[in-house]
């Protein structure tokens, strides 16, 4: 039997290796596993917004000139409904600064029926027909017979009041049939861009 002495020193020396055991464990383990990620937000957090997209082609933000350029058109889709830049149904929206101008380029490229454009304040129901612009100058000539086909029309306005629009086509029945598009005068908003919805 060991002595008091020795047990000490036992004890001591397999207290050590023990410990000595469990820091080499822990710093290997730490060494294999990679951090944590990032905790994921919880649930019930909002998702993000999709991202806005300032590259299309026919849409150029000028922002030091705090302008914006857009080309429009109206075309045919095959099933037989009109298209302002391939959508409809307000699925796209056109986000413009506040205060900025805004320069539409619009031509009817649908050779079945006359279009026209209008800005209009957003409401619970989609108007009939074309009215009154939100902004001074923003619609085409003949808002409610439309232009025919290949005929064109340039627009200039400012944004200056903060809110949600329609961009939508004046000739009646065409907004209700799907022709509209949205436009979000944004005081939040440092460039104009444009996000699918």
């Amino acid at each position: 039997m060991a002595r008091p002495r020795d047990r000490k020193m036992v004890l001591g020396a397999l207290a050590g290796g023990t410990l000595t055991a469990v820091a080499l464990t822990a710093a290997c383990a730490s060494a294999q596993t990679p951090a944590p990620a990032a905790q994921a937000p919880p649930a019930s957090a909002a998702p993000a917004p999709a991202a806005a997209d300032s590259s299309v082609a026919w849409l150029v933000a000028d922002d030091a000139g705090k302008t914006v350029t857009v080309a429009l058109q109206v075309t045919r889709a095959a099933d037989g409904a009109a298209l302002i830049n391939g959508h409809r149904k307000g699925e796209l929206r056109i986000v413009v600064p506040l205060n900025w101008t805004v320069q539409w380029d619009w031509r009817n490229a649908d050779s079945t029926a006359p279009h026209s454009l209008v800005a209009m304040v957003e409401r619970e129901k989609l108007p009939t027909e074309g009215g009154r612009a939100a902004f001074t100058n923003a619609m085409t000539r003949q808002v409610s017979a439309g232009l025919e086909v290949g005929q064109v029309d340039r627009t200039t306005f400012t944004a200056d009041e903060a809110g949600w629009y329609w961009l939508l086509c004046g000739v009646p029945g065409h907004a209700i049939g799907g022709e509209f598009l949205e436009l979000r005068v944004d005081p939040e908003a440092r460039t104009a861009s444009v996000k699918a919805k």
